[in-house]
């Protein structure tokens, strides 16, 4: 009764810490501007599950795509037994689903193998990060805590899996005793080569190591689910409404702004009468992060921070300092910097003095795009980083009238000639005229 006490406090804790947690990311996603969603909702779900359930866009490199696709079912399908571990826990029962008798043995039978996989998988992913000299690894918005989240999670789980096996080594090992409450089930074709390793320990000896094991593993469950908010594997579960509300349209399609639309529709088309709105008038591109859609937002929050965006920019390739993650990555701390903020402030946005645009993002990295689109093509989960620089310099442009000398330099030309070379109209087409 004790143990089932102490099971029921410790899951509502993670119940109430996991709800604080993501009523805190959701308030700060509603920080943004309402988005627009085009398109049906069956070509969305197709989408959806062919990017974030059928992870297609991370088998462009087919042996990490297969080793991120071990940790991937590992997490789904062995959290299955957690059914079985909760029930466990609240009644007081063992092994409570062993009643559907061979099935039940093939289950546990392939969780262990798939548990086995999924330490093989982090072990490569460690060294992939720690050891082998994978540039996108080594990048500076990677420093001190992105890097250590990253370890820590692959860390935690190689320590669950092998909590998970070495607690049905002790269990069979208890059942070929015949041990009170350790009935006959499951299938144990891994945790059998640990056995050896438990030979000549009692029946209480097997038990603490048992149970120590079985309370391990759910107590790490439930910090994991805590935690995963915190980190950048949030991703895991916003994968799926970032991929469902990702553009349909051509992904170089930039969007344009309404107010500006209706001003070129009234000037084309006198008219023309844009409908009332009784909201006050939009910024013209982004500032910070209120300026930002909902979408873009939820983006920023669904990075996993892989790098494929920043190791596919051609700019960043050639040197300069643009990185679609950091990108992202900036956008995210901001989003959470504004939310503490507010919740220190009961709900209320207090100006601090520091905005996306120069306190996170320079000028210098968003001139730096090329628009290429190249980071949208690599992200796994459809995230575009692209919009937000665009928007970035929407708002140097319209509303401070700040741009590098080039571009101002084109703008003059588009007034001044009608074309962005520095010729009169008349002479545009002259290039074509041959000899």
């Amino acid at each position: 009764m004790i143990s089932q006490i102490l099971f029921t406090l410790l899951f509502a804790a993670a119940s109430f810490l996991i709800f604080k947690r993501y009523r805190f990311v959701r308030r700060n996603i509603e920080l943004g501007r309402s988005s627009h969603i085009t398109g049906d909702a069956s070509a969305r779900l197709r989408t959806m599950m062919r990017v974030a359930f059928g992870q297609s866009k991370m088998f462009d490199r087919p042996m990490v795509a297969l080793l991120h696709l071990i940790v991937y079912l590992g997490f789904i399908i062995i959290n299955i037994e957690v059914i079985e571990i909760l029930i466990d826990g609240f009644f007081g029962t063992h092994r409570v689903l062993s009643f559907i008798g061979g099935t039940y043995d093939v289950l546990i039978g392939s969780f262990e193998v798939l548990a086995f996989l999924v330490i093989v998988a982090c072990v490569a992913f460690l060294i992939r990060r720690n050891v082998m000299n994978i540039r996108r690894f080594r990048m500076k918005e990677l420093e001190a805590w992105p890097r250590t989240d990253a370890n820590l999670i692959l860390i935690t789980e190689i320590a669950l899996m092998s909590a998970f096996l070495l607690m049905n080594a002790s269990d069979a090992a208890l059942q070929a005793m015949h041990a009170d409450h350790y009935i006959q089930a499951g299938g144990f074709p891994i945790s059998s080569f640990l056995q050896p390793i438990l030979k000549g320990l009692s029946a209480s000896g097997l038990i603490a190591i048992e149970r120590g094991c079985w309370w391990f593993h759910i107590m790490g469950i439930f910090a994991f689910i805590v935690y995963l908010s915190y980190s950048k594997h949030l991703h895991i579960i916003l994968a799926f409404p970032n991929t469902y509300f990702s553009k349909l349209l051509p992904a170089g399609q930039i969007s344009n702004m309404e107010s500006v639309t209706n001003e070129v529709k009234q000037i084309m088309d006198p008219s023309f009468t844009p409908a009332v709105s009784n909201d006050p008038p939009a910024r013209f591109g982004v500032k910070d992060v209120f300026d930002l859609s909902r979408l873009q937002l939820m983006s920023a929050y669904s990075c996993t921070e892989c790098g494929r965006c920043t190791s596919e920019c051609p700019a960043n390739q050639t040197g300069k300092k643009l990185s679609p993650r950091k990108i992202m990555m900036d956008t995210r701390d901001r989003m959470e910097e504004v939310g503490c903020a507010m919740d220190q402030s009961n709900g209320v946005w207090n100006e601090d003095g520091k905005s996306l645009l120069r306190d996170y993002i320079s000028e210098e990295e968003i001139w730096a795009c090329t628009t290429c689109n190249a980071c949208t093509q690599a992200c796994p989960v459809n995230i575009n980083p692209m919009e937000i620089i665009v928007d970035l310099r929407r708002y140097l442009i319209m509303e401070e009238s700040k741009s590098p000398e080039s571009i101002t330099t084109m703008f003059n030309n588009i007034e001044n000639n009608g074309a962005p070379w520095a010729m009169s109209a008349m002479d545009r087409a002259n290039w074509t005229v041959t000899d």
